[in-house]
C-alpha cells in the first residue's frame, strides 16, 4: 500500500537545513473570497515544494449580514520546510479584511504576530457591526501584536480602474490584491494564479485582466513600498521529500479518487447516490466529473432515496456508494439495516459535523462513532473505518470497497468536516502496488431438484452474489428474516438466532483480513499511550513527538479499523500503564475501548467545532504523566 505522507519529520532532517514553518490565516466576510484566496495560496505553496496543511473555516449561514461576526470566513495554512501534520495552533500572520474578521480571529494570533488589516473597511458602521466601540487600529487594543494597516480597498480600486468596473465589482478583486501581497511576502510565483484566473474568467476576459492587475499590484506594493521591519520578503525552502508526482488533495477529492480506484480493483462499475448536505456534497461534485471511469452519479430527492438507489445498484451488480453527514446518515439508518439484512456490498461515507440535528453544519466533530458502530435497530453490525487525514482518505476508501465486496456487507467510512475540506500534499501512488480484489458473481444454476439459495456462504460467511437475470438463478432477497438453508422467509426463533449470529460473526471475522494495530510513534508498551482515531492524528502525532523529545515515555496509537477493532489491540493497550483518548466528542472511542478490552482509557474531549491544538494534547500528556 502507498502511504499518504512522504515528507521528513523535523528530527529526521539534515542538521544543516533550516527548519521553518509559518502559519497564515486569511479572514474576511463570506463574500470576500477568503476560501478562494487560501486555495490559490495553497497551490503556489505546493508548487514551491513546501509541505503544508490547511484549515478552511467558514460560516454556516448562506449569507450572513455583511460585516457581522456571523459571516466571517477564514482559511488557515501551515507550511514549511519539513513535515507538517496540522494546520497550526496559532497564526503567525493574520490578514483581516474587515473589523469582524479581526474581532473573531485576533485572539488566536501568536503574541508578537503580524496583523495586516484593510483599514478602508474600518469605518464606523463596520466597527459597530463587529462590536467595537472604538477603532482598534487607532488605540492600544492590539498592542501585543505588530499591526500593518493598508487601505487595501482603495489600492484595489486604483489598480483595476483602467478596466471600467463598477465599484462593487472592482472591490471583489481585493482578495487578489491581498493574495499578491502574500505571494510577495513568502516569495511565491504568480504565474500559476494568472493561468488559473485566465481559465476561470475565459468568458469574461475583462474580469480576468482586472483580477490579474490587482494580483500584480499587491505583489508590486510589497516590492516597492518599503513596508519596514515588520514585513519583509521571507523565503521558506522546499521540504525534503521522496521523488515522485505530488499534488494537493482535499479529503473529499481523495475519497472520490479512492472510491473509483476501489471499484476498479474490484472490477465493478460504481453507482453513487447522494443528496446535497454540508460537508459531504463535495464528494458528489467530484464523482460527477469522473464518468469516464465507469461512475454513475445520482442526485436523489432525499437521503432515503439516495441510499435505496445505491442498494438497488448493488443488487444489480454494481458497487453501490452513498454519502452524507450526521443528520443525513440518521435518515439513511433504516436502509442500512436493509443492506445488512440483504447482505449487499455498500460503502457509506459519513463526513461528520458538529452537534445533533442541524447543529454546526460547517464545523468539525467526531460525534458519530456511536452511530456508526451501534446506531441501527436490531442487532445490525457493520464494519467501520476512519480516515486520519485528507491523503489517507484515498487508501481508506479502497479498504472500504475491499471489505464491502469481499464480505458482502455495507461499510461505513468516517471522515469529518476538517478532513473533507482541508488539503495536504499527496504522493500519487503507483496503482500497480495495490492488489486487485475482483468480484466473482455466482452463475452456476442449482442441481436438478435443488432450489436457489442466495444465502449460501463461503468460509468467510460471505453469501453468494447473484446478478438479477442470471439464467436459472431467479431469487428474492429483502428485509424480512431469511432461512439459513434456503433464503426463504423464516420467522422461527432458532433460525433468527442463527442468522443473527452469522451476521455478527461475519463482521467480526473481517479482523482476520485487516492488519494488526501498529504504534505510530514510540514503543509497544510503556507509561502512556495516546490513542486516537480520525482527524486527531496530526495534533496527537506532533504532541507525542515533542513529548518524546523532552524525554517523556509516551507513544501514539491511531486506530483506522474502528469495527471490528484490530485483533492485537487489546494486548497492545494493556502493555501501557495509562491510556488517554483525545477525540472531538464526549468520549465515544474511549467507551468502546473500555467495553471491548476492560482497559482504563481516560477521555480527553473537545466539542467546540474546532480541531485539537497541539498544545491541548501536550497539556493532556503532562497531566496523565503526573
Amino acid at each position: 500500500m502507498a502511504t499518504a505522507r512522504h515528507f521528513v519529520p523535523p528530527e529526521d532532517a539534515s542538521p544543516d537545513a533550516p527548519l521553518e514553518a509559518v502559519v497564515v490565516r486569511f479572514a474576511g466576510d463570506s463574500g470576500d473570497g477568503m476560501q478562494l484566496t487560501g486555495g490559490q495560496f495553497t497551490l503556489s505553496t505546493a508548487l514551491a515544494g513546501n509541505d503544508l496543511a490547511t484549515f478552511p473555516d467558514f460560516p454556516a449561514e448562506i449569507r450572513a449580514p455583511q460585516g457581522t461576526t456571523f459571516g466571517v470566513s477564514a482559511f488557515q495554512i501551515n507550511f514549511g520546510s519539513a513535515a507538517i501534520e496540522t494546520a497550526g495552533d496559532a497564526p503567525d500572520v493574520l490578514i483581516a479584511m474587515n473589523p469582524a474578521a479581526l474581532k473573531t480571529n485576533v485572539g488566536d494570533l501568536k503574541a508578537g504576530g503580524l496583523i495586516i488589516a484593510d483599514e478602508g473597511e474600518f469605518g464606523q458602521r463596520n466597527l459597530a457591526k463587529a462590536g467595537y466601540e472604538t477603532n482598534p487600529l487607532d488605540d492600544d487594543q492590539l498592542a501585543k501584536w505588530q499591526v500593518m494597516r493598508l487601505n487595501i480597498s482603495q489600492l484595489t480600486l486604483d489598480a483595476v480602474k483602467p478596466f471600467g468596473l463598477g465599484n462593487k465589482e472592482a472591490l471583489r478583486c481585493k482578495n487578489m490584491w491581498t493574495l499578491g501581497l502574500a505571494l510577495w511576502m513568502f516569495d511565491r510565483e504568480r504565474d500559476p494564479i494568472v493561468s488559473w484566473l485566465k481559465a476561470k474568467f475565459a468568458k469574461a476576459p475583462e474580469l480576468a485582466e482586472a483580477n490579474i492587475a490587482a494580483l500584480n499590484a499587491g505583489h508590486a506594493y510589497g516590492e516597492t513600498a518599503e513596508l519596514g521591519g515588520q514585513v519583509t520578503q521571507h523565503h521558506i525552502g522546499a521540504a525534503p521529500a521522496e521523488p515522485g508526482l505530488y499534488r494537493t488533495v482535499t479529503g473529499a477529492e481523495a475519497i472520490s479518487l479512492g472510491l473509483v480506484a476501489g471499484a476498479k480493483l474490484a472490477g465493478l462499475p460504481m453507482f453513487f447516490g447522494g443528496y446535497p448536505i454540508t460537508p459531504a456534497s463535495a464528494i458528489l461534485h467530484h464523482l460527477s466529473r469522473l464518468k469516464e471511469y465507469g461512475v454513475t452519479t445520482f442526485q436523489a430527492e432525499d437521503e432515503i432515496a439516495a441510499i435505496a438507489a445505491s442498494i438497488g445498484a448493488s443488487f444489480a451488480g454494481s458497487l453501490g456508494v452513498t454519502s452524507s453527514s450526521g443528520p443525513g446518515i440518521a435518515l439513511k439508518t433504516e436502509a442500512m439495516g436493509l443492506a445488512i439484512m440483504t447482505e449487499l456490498p455498500l460503502v457509506i461515507v459519513n463526513s461528520q459535523r458538529g452537534g445533533p440535528s442541524t447543529g454546526l453544519p460547517t464545523k468539525t466533530e467526531q460525534s458519530d462513532l456511536y452511530q456508526a458502530v451501534y446506531g441501527r435497530n436490531g442487532d445490525a453490525p457493520l464494519p467501520v473505518i476512519a480516515a486520519r487525514s485528507p491523503a489517507d482518505a484515498f487508501d481508506c476508501a479502497i479498504e472500504a470497497c475491499r471489505i464491502a465486496v469481499q464480505y458482502m456487507t455495507p461499510v461505513m467510512l468516517l471522515t469529518d468536516g476538517y478532513i473533507a475540506n482541508a488539503a495536504e500534499p499527496w504522493k500519487v501512488p503507483d496503482m500497480g502496488g495495490y492488489a486487485p480484489f475482483e468480484v466473482s458473481f455466482h452463475t452456476e444454476p442449482p442441481a436438478e431438484g435443488e432450489a436457489v439459495n442466495p444465502y449460501r456462504r463461503d468460509e468467510k460467511l460471505k453469501r453468494v452474489w447473484i446478478k438479477p437475470g442470471t439464467p436459472g438463478l431467479m431469487h428474492r432477497i429483502g428485509g424480512i428474516e431469511k432461512n439459513v438453508g434456503s433464503g426463504h422467509i423464516d420467522y422461527a426463533p432458532a433460525n433468527h438466532q442463527a442468522m443473527t449470529d452469522i451476521r455478527a460473526h461475519k463482521v467480526l471475522g473481517i479482523a482476520d483480513s485487516c492488519p494488526d494495530q501498529d504504534v505510530c510513534l514510540g514503543e509497544a508498551g510503556g507509561r502512556l499511550a495516546v490513542v486516537g482515531w480520525g482527524s486527531t492524528f496530526g495534533p496527537i502525532h506532533q504532541a507525542v513527538r515533542r513529548a518524546r523529545r523532552a524525554g517523556q515515555d509516551v507513544s501514539h496509537i491511531h486506530v483506522r479499523h474502528i469495527w471490528p477493532l484490530p485483533k492485537n489491540l487489546g494486548d497492545l493497550l494493556r502493555s501501557y500503564d495509562r491510556i488517554i483518548v483525545p477525540e472531538m466528542n464526549t468520549g465515544q472511542l474511549k467507551t468502546v475501548l473500555r467495553d471491548q478490552f476492560l482497559v482504563d482509557a481516560r477521555p480527553v474531549n473537545k466539542t467546540s467545532g474546532q480541531p485539537f491544538k497541539i498544545a491541548e494534547i501536550e497539556a493532556a500528556i503532562d497531566e496523565a504523566l503526573r
